[in-house]
């Protein structure tokens, strides 16, 4: 019901108006605003000030809480790692065997947390155009562009997109799908079968068809 001042007509600006002190509550709100911002913005389009002014709090309470935009994207969509600390663990002995670093770093975190919050995300992109978006720009920005950018690799983000089919495939056959052998293999088989071609999408040979084609596209 609207009131004469007319300020349930409009809850969320309400809600927000001023700064919120720095408790828990502020964390809360940061997640609810980022959200909506980097669906709105991307990730790149999106800036700490604008999330902490849709939160209405000071930008300061990001690194608080989250250590940057980074942090803030990844427990925006619920993903229990922080590619900002992974990254240099993948490529601290090199880029070759950073696809077994990077296999195994998943396996260990999905095998805690029994496919945990991220694979909810994976198993609502059919129905929810919101985490299709999430997970587009984990893919494509945050995690997998990062790191191909990182490597100085040729095409960067063909190699990001398909470094995302075996992560993302991985994690989707075994354990939402639970497919057998590999839903109940251990953590070596299943990297050695994974990492090698992961390793070819990183640092290797795509094939100038396929790279074509797709930049073509």
């Amino acid at each position: 019901m609207s009131s004469d001042t007319g300020r349930e007509d409009h809850p969320r600006a309400s809600r927000r108006r001023g700064r919120r002190p720095g408790g828990t509550d502020t964390r809360a709100a940061l997640l609810e605003a980022a959200r909506e911002v980097f669906i709105e913005q991307g990730y790149n389009g999106a800036t700490v000030r604008m999330i902490a002014t849709r939160a209405g709090v000071d930008p300061a309470m990001v690194n608080h809480w989250f250590g940057g935009k980074e942090g803030l994207f990844t427990a925006s969509v619920s993903i229990p790692i922080n590619p900002a600390e992974l990254i240099p663990q993948f490529l601290e002995a090199g880029p070759e065997g950073a696809a077994d670093r990077m296999v195994r770093s998943f396996l260990t975190v999905w095998d805690t947390t029994g496919g945990g919050d991220f694979m909810a995300l994976v198993r609502s992109i059919a129905t929810h155009e919101t985490a299709v978006r999430m997970l587009r720009e984990f893919v494509a920005t945050v995690l997998f562009g990062r790191l191909t950018r990182t490597l100085g690799v040729d095409r960067p983000e063909l190699r990001a997109a398909l470094c995302g089919t075996q992560i993302v495939g991985l994690g989707m056959m075994r354990y939402v799908v639970e497919l057998e052998p590999l839903a109940s293999a251990d953590h070596d088989t299943v990297v050695a079968a994974v990492a090698p071609n992961l390793q070819r999408y990183l640092t290797g040979d795509l094939g100038e068809s396929l790279a074509t084609e797709t930049e073509r596209g």
